[in-house]
């Protein structure tokens, strides 16, 4: 951190909280992106800390020890230095290359998947976020589109991608909802059900740490439901046409429409 500093400082003043400013020339070939992951967790630090309205390119330009020119010259305003933070945590969010090729069945790899869907969301950082979002829509409807797009795309666009991998397993290959041109329908519907539940408890204030406690049942009654949904009640658990699937479905409100 020091040495990018003394890389980047070219002269200093007091900045707002009355430390020394920085102003921040272009940095050396090889530290842009590190310029831009500090900036990025600056700003992320800042707008969990006083909100959409509140923070102020200078006081992320002071935390970040990088000068305005700097940031403004990768982003053109503190809206498009919001989005790049929620896209940032939504890439990270929705990362399972770890995961994607795991043994076991498709009902255990289904439960992990959705574990750690959950596990990246349900953060104080994530939901954090997501509330300053939605608290700005009304004053900002394209920052708040944008929020909504990523938030829903690139994690639909990454639980196709897994269950390309999981349709070619022999006991769902044969089931429509696995078809490949509907797979990206299937996804979406995953996600509702597995993540949309708890996530709206999160942010109507339900303690974090307990539903953290609670992912690992959610994701085994989401998933016995989904498969069921999809046709495979013998893998999923009961069909939806027995007592059993319609208690499922009262428990985690069945496939959003």
């Amino acid at each position: 951190m020091e040495g990018e500093r003394e890389l980047e400082t070219e002269g200093s003043g007091e900045g707002p909280t009355g430390r020394a400013s920085v102003r921040c020339g272009r940095p050396p070939r090889g530290h842009e992106g590190k310029v831009e992951e500090r900036i990025l967790d600056a700003a992320g630090q800042v707008f969990l800390e006083r909100g959409f309205s509140g923070a102020s390119v200078d006081e992320i330009a002071e935390v970040a020890c990088a000068g305005k020119p700097t940031i403004y010259a990768r982003f053109p305003g503190k809206q498009a230095l919001f989005a790049a933070v929620v896209e940032r945590l939504v890439r990270r969010n929705t990362s399972f290359e770890a995961i994607s090729c795991a043994g076991g069945s498709i009902e255990e790899k289904l439960q992990r998947l959705g574990a750690v869907l959950l596990e990246r969301v349900l953060t104080p950082e994530t939901i954090g976020l997501i509330r300053i979002a939605v608290a700005e829509a009304r004053r900002f409807p394209e920052l708040a589109t944008s929020v909504s797009r990523m938030g829903r795309q690139r994690p639909a666009e990454a639980v196709t991608k897994a269950l390309v991998e999981f349709a070619g397993c022999d006991a769902v290959a044969s089931l429509p909802a696995f078809a490949p041109e509907r797979l990206a329908e299937t996804a979406r519907r995953f996600l509702d059900l597995m993540v949309l539940p708890m996530l709206l408890k999160a942010l109507f204030g339900e303690d974090l740490t307990a539903l953290r406690a609670e992912i690992a049942p959610h994701a085994a009654r989401s998933v016995a439901f989904f498969l069921a949904a999809c046709g495979c009640a013998e893998m999923g658990g009961p069909g939806l046409g027995t007592p059993q699937g319609a208690a499922l479905a009262e428990t985690d409100g069945g496939l959003a429409n």
